[in-house]
Parts: structure tokens; sequence; C-alpha cells
């Protein structure tokens, strides 16, 4: 069956979830998660693999062994392809985000890509990549950004914005829209997944294997 789009449920599966994370609720709505959240979610997978590669699903399940938040269930769903730089989409109840690149960065990587940053000429090839991922709303990722300076680098650097990230991804945000319920979801996907193959292409020709952990199958977990 051809695939025709998200499922405009999705979001609603989410609110409710917020309003009660428990596993009697889960377990009530495992049937209900499984139509309408991950099966259309499967099926735009099938639908990117041919060009992005092979791509994994998230488990529901939140990791919470080492968080004070207690609650069960992830209030998303999300896929992303299986590589040291990856394509990534995530689904909730207040929208969509889209993007990709290398989530959680090892120390070698980041310490490299800073000084391609610094450099008087490779410094601006970056910031001119980045500008022109911009112009379709793909941007740097920079929660948990340093506040200030990394250490050696000066506060005033011409590059300080990008200095300061620890994330090497870029993404949109899209809010609820009628065209994630169609089969326009895909086209709108993987124009922005080709704008991030961009980046990613720069990030493993530049930085390569110093992007892999030993211990992880890709870089971050969402």
């Amino acid at each position: 069956m051809a695939f025709d789009g998200l499922d405009p449920d999705a979001p609603r599966f989410y609110e409710e979830l917020a309003a009660d994370n428990t596993r009697e609720w889960w377990i009530a709505n495992k049937a209900r998660y499984d139509a309408v959240v991950r099966g259309p979610f499967e099926a735009l997978a099938a639908e990117l693999e041919p060009e992005f590669g092979q791509l994994k699903i998230f488990r529901p399940n939140r990791d919470v062994r080492f968080s004070a938040d207690k609650s069960p269930y992830k209030l998303h769903i999300g896929m992303v392809s299986l590589a040291p730089v990856a394509f990534y989409l995530q689904l909730s109840a207040t929208g969509m985000l889209v993007g990709g690149g290398a989530y959680d960065v090892p120390p070698a990587a980041l310490a490299r890509f800073r000084e391609l940053v610094d450099d008087d000429r490779r410094g601006p090839e970056v910031e001119g990549l980045l500008s022109a991922l911009a112009e379709d709303d793909l941007v740097p990722m920079s929660e948990d950004a340093v506040r200030t300076a990394p250490r050696g680098y000066p506060i005033d650097h011409p590059r300080i914005g990008l200095l300061r990230l620890k994330h090497l991804a870029v993404g949109r945000t899209e809010p609820l829209a009628d065209w994630m319920w169609a089969p326009e979801v895909f086209d709108i996907v993987s124009d922005a997944w080709r704008g991030v193959g961009m980046w990613n292409g720069w990030l493993a020709e530049n930085l390569g294997d110093l992007l892999i952990r030993p211990d992880r199958e890709r870089p971050g977990q969402r």
C-alpha cells in the first residue's frame, strides 16, 4: 500500500501521554501507538531508506537510570540513520524536528572542529556552508553550548558562536501542519535531509573516524 502520510492522531496520542505518563496508560493505549504513531513512522522510514540508508526507529521507553524525571515513556517518536553522521526526524505533540549531523561528539572530533573553525581559511568555509543551510532554516543545534568561550579561544573570536557548539548537528522545527498527514511529508523531509547531507559530507570529510565512538553504534541518544 502506498504511503499516504503520517497519522493526525499521533500528536493527540502524545498530548494524552504527557497528561498520564504511566505504564498503565501505555498498556491500555499500546495498540493505538502501533496504529497511529509507529506504523506510519515505519512506513515513512521505508520510503526514505532507498536514498538515505537504513533507518532506526527509537524505542518509546526512556532511560531513567540517571534522570530525576522517572516518567517511563518519551513524548516523541524519532528515527535516525545508522552512521556516525546521521539524518534525524522526530514527531511530537507540538510538531516535527528534522535535521542531522553528529549529536554526541567525541572530544577529539570537537577539538578538531574548533581548530578548523579557528583557521583563517577553513573557518569562513564552515561559516559559509552553515549560512547556506540557514537559508532553508537548518541551523546549528546549540543546546549545551559553552556559555563563554572554549578554553584556549578568545571570547571576541569572529566565529565564537561556532566555537561554542558541543553538538555538530543542524535542524529545523516545523509546527504541526496538514502536509504532515499527506504524502507531501516525504518530499519535505527528503528535501531537508538533502541539505543536511551537505553538512554530513563536510563532517565526514573533515572529521572522519574522529566521530566514531567505539562504545556506540551512532552519536547520541534521542
